[in-house]
């Protein structure tokens, strides 16, 4: 596809207008500010029309639960602890391996949809995961769930032939597209040695971690109490955790020191403004992170904590919530909060050639309609796509240069079923919960 005379953000996240960018064999392979000759221009098949359009990276979801869709508008008006345990644990032990992949499959329908190509997924049966997105043409790092409330160790528990069949069975599906990851539910679900164990796996294996971190004030000070003294943080780092590549969800309640580790360590933390904000937890310190130079990047957290995919909207919670938490308007710019929604994203999953709009970069680039009301007059059109943009401008959603969104249609997905199948499954879990 040659996207022609099209404004985009470009790779040092600026605004060009008047630009050329061709897409051939899933990669960026012409940008320019005029036309490429015409047997270039021949080879990129259709030609896109960029009138009141606006290119960009795709986005990038760096902490999600996909399955969770099934429990969109479940366990309302609760805290953390008590959403967990008294409502979504119970539900959770009700899902079945083939919900899981009609719930992703319905989760990719809306992340294609908003201009999300890739997501980072922490929950269970990751194996159906794997088969939805891969039938989706999308991109995800997936980790089966490590919960170890007794003195188990990752030999003792399923997970460890769960992750033995994701490695053999998935691990590079796609031609990359699918990876699987290692994740630590939180501090307070598991015990040391399983922490170990697991650190232990990824770095035999090359992969990633990823992990909930301070996401409420009791986790932060109950860790506090039962550690010693140390933060969340600290424990996880006193067991080795951000010695491998590492996303740290949430991190609401981090100090100062916390914030130290993390940079040191080159942590990517995935900010969730909504979730956070819905149930209660807080507001993460976004602009004393980025000032110290923290991997920030976004996601939307499960559908029971934030009920919508839309990343776009999560960006714009992060901008304000950065500079409310603060009491700073320019605690978060424009550009920061872009690239924590796009590059930053792709980096915290290890797909190095992601992200960007820039010549030989994997084409995962999504178009915005900017020719609705809210994006005139294009004072600054950086900051119209942070505040006054939303996913239902995206007109189209392209991921390794395959159109996986178009102008209300998916080529990939039966939404259509993929709603009714999750719908369904949720009255049945519902009905078992009420028996």
């Amino acid at each position: 596809m040659l996207f022609a005379n099209i404004a985009l953000v470009d790779d040092s996240f600026q605004y060009r207008e008047g630009q050329w960018v061709g897409v051939r064999d899933g990669v960026i392979a012409y940008v320019g500010d005029e036309a490429p000759e015409s047997e270039m221009a021949a080879a990129f098949g259709e030609v896109y029309d960029g009138t009141d359009r606006l290119l960009m990276p795709a986005f990038y979801n760096a902490h999600a639960h996909a399955p969770m869709t099934l429990l969109r508008g479940y366990a309302e008006n609760l805290p953390l602890q008590a959403w967990l345990n008294d409502a979504v644990f119970p539900f959770e032990a009700k899902i079945t391996p083939e919900d899981c992949y009609w719930a992703t499959m319905l989760a990719c329908a809306e992340m294609a949809r908003f201009g999300v190509v890739s997501f980072s997924d922490m929950y269970y049966h990751m194996e159906m995961g794997a088969r939805a997105v891969l039938e989706a043409g999308m991109k995800a790092n997936l980790s089966d769930t490590l919960i170890a409330f007794g003195g188990e160790g990752l030999a003792d528990l399923p997970l460890y032939e769960q992750n033995e069949m994701l490695l053999a069975q998935w691990h590079g599906a796609g031609q990359g597209r699918v990876l699987i990851d290692c994740n630590i539910h939180a501090e307070y679900t598991t015990n040391p040695g399983a922490i170990c164990d697991i650190v232990a796996y990824a770095k035999a294996h090359g992969l990633r971690i990823q992990v909930h971190v301070s996401e409420t004030k009791l986790e932060h000070e109950e860790c506090r109490q039962r550690r010693g003294g140390m933060t969340p943080v600290a424990y996880l780092d006193s067991l080795g955790v951000f010695d491998v590549p590492c996303t740290a969800a949430h991190c609401v309640w981090v100090d100062g020191s916390d914030i130290e580790t993390l940079v040191e360590k080159g942590v990517f933390v995935a900010a969730n403004p909504a979730s956070n904000m819905k149930l209660g937890s807080g507001f993460a310190p976004y602009g004393a992170m980025l000032d110290a130079g923290v991997r920030l990047c976004l996601g939307t957290d499960g559908m029971a904590s934030n009920n919508s995919h839309d990343l776009m909207q999560d960006m714009y919670l992060l901008a304000l919530a950065g500079k409310g938490a603060a009491l700073d308007p320019a605690a978060v710019t424009p550009q920061q909060a872009i690239r924590a929604a796009t590059r930053e994203g792709a980096l915290s999953q290890g797909r190095a050639d992601c992200g960007l709009v820039k010549q030989g970069m994997r084409a995962d680039l999504c178009v915005l309609d900017v020719s609705g009301p809210s994006w005139a007059p294009m004072t600054n059109p950086l900051v119209n796509l942070v505040y006054s943009g939303h996913g239902s401008d995206v007109a189209l959603t392209m991921c390794d240069g395959e159109v996986v969104y178009r102008d209300g249609a998916w080529p990939t997905i039966d939404v259509a079923r993929a709603k009714a199948e999750v719908s369904a499954r949720t009255r049945r879990i519902q009905a078992e919960l009420a028996d």
